[in-house]
């Protein structure tokens, strides 16, 4: 499975195309993960980019079961409809289609996050003001995490 982290401050050009940073495209194992990826919307309308071939692995064994058959149609109407593989160019770049960006709410400077296995497209005022928000409770579950792998520790050392 890749593993994806960073943050990336980026420009779409003129033509739609974003460049994947080299740190990012190293994550991917063409045999083992695809040579493309497959562009997906996450929450919050966050353009999300899978390696293709670890997407369709999770597509396939990740189907809802708990809703009725009709909410499920209606889920994978939308989520497959707004689903496509883009090709990475000769220079690192995927084509992001006209749609994709207004729906996103992207403009022209872009953020690329790395979240452990996919990668997220950002409008970078949006990233932003993301941070601003939600950098608090990222520290406090930091300090939580903290305090629970040192009383682990302390238990293990029998304290």
């Amino acid at each position: 499975m890749p593993f994806f982290t960073g943050e990336y401050e980026l420009t779409l050009d003129n033509k739609n195309r974003l460049f994947i940073p080299a740190r990012l495209r190293e994550q991917i194992s063409p045999e083992v993960d695809g040579s493309a990826f497959f562009m997906v919307f996450g929450v919050n309308r966050i353009i999300s980019l899978y390696p293709e071939m670890y997407y369709q692995r999770i597509a396939l064994a990740v189907a809802p079961r708990m809703v009725a058959p009709d909410e499920l149609l209606a889920f994978e109407r939308i989520n497959y409809s707004m689903a496509g593989r883009v090709e990475l160019d000769r220079q690192g770049r995927v084509l992001l289609g006209e749609k994709a960006i207004r729906r996103a709410g992207i403009k022209v400077q872009v953020t690329l996050i790395g979240v452990r296995d996919h990668i997220e497209v950002w409008d970078k005022d949006y990233w932003d003001k993301y941070m601003i928000e939600h950098l608090p409770m990222h520290e406090q579950m930091l300090l939580k995490a903290r305090e629970e792998a040192s009383r682990k520790e302390r238990e293990t050392a029998g304290w």
